[in-house]
């Protein structure tokens, strides 16, 4: 036979179970934004290193809707927005946008501006210097070393700036797993860029001695 508490326990469950329908459906909703736009932000990137910059926009336009639609997510449902998978979209978007201003000439997007919370733009931040490495190496295998030393220590900068954010990975979102992974990046593009310009001014001396 019921007890009292009968009803009161059920009102209390029903209740749960709304806001876990409510969570699912977030998560969901998250789930579908997040696939679609880490899709953009790669597509958007390889348009860049084609210099087809008008396309990398419209995908990183299209990207930037799509994010837009999480914004009631991290207001009721802040565990779903900031869970892995909508985290590393954010980062995407943010490597994106960052790879096209600097390989496009233009300002870099702060955070704010791209409405990216601190983790999500420094992890994306870090995630470019592997971009310019792909950028360096294909101009040197077109002989065109115009940008390369810019970029370089541009490389050289991001990397200074980010193993300047001393906090503990759980609130930078793996910032120090990313900055250190990116050193190796570094160190190989000052090999490979510096053997590359030797050569060619060697290759120039030889020229005016023949």
């Amino acid at each position: 036979m019921p007890t009292r508490y009968g009803p009161h326990l059920t009102a209390l469950s029903n209740q749960a179970v709304e806001e876990l329908t409510a969570r699912h459906r977030a998560r969901e909703q998250a789930l579908g934004v997040s696939r679609q736009v880490i899709r953009n932000s790669a597509n958007a990137i390889r348009a860049v290193h084609r210099n087809d910059f008008d396309e990398a926009r419209r995908l990183i336009a299209e990207a930037a809707t799509r994010l837009a639609e999480t914004r009631s997510i991290r207001a009721d449902n802040p565990e779903i927005y900031y869970a892995g998978f909508l985290s590393d979209a954010r980062k995407e978007f943010t490597e994106a946008n960052i790879t096209l201003a600097v390989i496009s000439g233009a300002e870099i997007p702060d955070a704010e501006s791209l409405d990216m919370d601190p983790p999500a733009y420094l992890n994306g931040m870090a995630e470019v210097i592997g971009e310019l490495r792909r950028y360096i190496l294909d101009a040197l295998r077109r002989d065109d070393t115009s940008r390369c030393e810019e970029l370089m220590e541009l490389m050289d900068e991001i990397y200074g700036i980010l193993v300047t954010v001393d906090f503990p990975e759980a609130v930078t979102g793996g910032l120090r797993h990313s900055t250190d992974a990116m050193r190796g990046v570094l160190e190989r593009t000052r090999g490979d860029l510096t053997i590359s310009l030797q050569q060619r001014r060697l290759e120039q001396r030889l020229e005016k001695l023949a």
